[in-house]
């Protein structure tokens, strides 16, 4: 089987011209149709982009097994377990967290020796999930006529140099050169219409654009770390190779981007889009390649941005016996408001009555004497 998420190979920020392609072979066949959508709710305030799994702990998560993407195979799937995919949105952010159980891996300055993510979001109408992106022409053709419309969207995290718990991805150094590097720890932004032809934003076969943005931000952490407080660089390896835990990476983009280039997914509340999500990792402490990742589909997992006010189908979901209920108590507090009210205006009218009556019968006292007198 041939991979749907290819070599994201770590070329560094300066990756100017396409990758070597991997030589396909054979017809493509997935059988993969997992049914199960990413779902990115309302619910802003609650996140802090620093690679901590704190403050998601509210956010329901979704399970994918992580399979080669070379051959998805279940016998072959990691051994770690699967990835736990959560997302969610406040109106002018999206987040992202992913979080898989690893042995503690890290090798300062070789990303090869250490766990790396990606994630690819359809731009194109046309864009599929294999070949990232689809387009057929080689990388001696493809431009963004020939391949308009199979535009794919990549983020790609490597930490062989990215400190635990520090935010990584667009920087103003990068931004001001107009690319979707990043020079401090390999949080990038690309685009791609096949392996062949993937490059970083703001560069392309046709020339560079000093108009393109990294618009992503990520940290990530290791459960086994026992400091909090923070790291710095000289900390590292930050804890024992082989410690059992958890690896969690999280990243943050605006919903919608300044791209006018056409290689940014743009996201849109109340609208479906497309995604996935890769994942190396150095089993047995091998170097991983660039297309021996593992994948959490064969093809295209929906992702839902839900508005505010779908929280009110929460409720629905209880039945109507529930939202009957609701309303009944509703208006059995309103009533009771009511029935309070117009007993206090009674009252407030019979008093005002007693009294104009006690008013007017002492004039009536004062009045008689002096008709006596007149008399």
């Amino acid at each position: 089987m041939l991979p749907a998420l290819l070599a994201l190979l770590v070329l560094g920020p300066a990756l100017t011209a396409p990758v070597v392609a991997h030589q396909e072979s054979g017809p493509w066949t997935c059988g993969s149709d997992s049914g199960i959508p990413v779902v990115a709710g309302f619910n802003p305030g609650i996140v802090t982009v620093d690679g901590h799994a704190e403050d998601w702990k509210e956010i329901d998560g979704f399970e994918f097994p992580l399979l080669p993407a070379l051959d998805p195979d279940a016998d072959k799937e990691y051994t770690g377990g699967e990835m736990t995919v959560k997302a969610v949105h406040d109106g002018h952010n999206i987040y992202f967290l992913l979080q898989v159980d690893g042995e503690y891996a890290y090798t300062t300055g070789d990303n090869s020796k250490c766990p790396s993510v990606a994630l690819m979001f359809q731009i194109g109408d046309d864009a599929t999930y294999h070949r990232m992106g689809g387009c057929k022409d080689g990388s001696d053709t493809c431009t963004n006529t020939t391949c308009k419309g199979f535009e794919v969207d990549i983020m790609h995290f490597s930490i062989g140099n990215a400190i635990p718990g520090r935010l990584y991805g667009g920087n103003p150094i990068d931004n001001r050169n107009g690319t979707g590097g990043d020079s401090f720890g390999h949080l990038v932004d690309l685009y791609a219409w096949n392996p062949h032809c993937r490059y970083l934003d703001g560069i392309g076969p046709s020339g560079n654009d000093s108009t393109a943005l990294n618009d992503w931000k990520g940290a990530w952490w290791h459960s086994s770390f026992t400091v909090h407080s923070g790291f710095v660089k000289a900390d590292s390896p930050y804890s024992s190779a082989g410690k059992a835990g958890t690896y969690s990476f999280e990243f943050s983009r605006p919903l919608r981007t300044m791209d006018r280039l056409q290689q940014d997914a743009q996201f849109t509340i109340g609208l479906p889009g497309k995604m996935s999500v890769a994942f190396w990792y150095p089993v047995d402490g091998n170097p991983w390649h660039g297309s021996g990742h593992y994948s959490i589909s064969c093809d295209w997992i929906p992702l839902d941005i839900h508005p505010a006010r779908s929280m009110l189908a929460k409720l629905s979901s209880h039945g109507s016996q529930d939202i009957a209920s609701a309303f009944s108590l509703l208006f059995s507090v309103g009533a009771l408001c009511l029935s309070t009210f117009a007993a206090f205006m009674v009252t407030r009218s019979r008093n005002a009555n007693a009294q104009f009556g006690r008013l007017e019968a002492e004039e009536m006292v004062v009045r008689i004497p002096q008709d006596c007198t007149d008399s």
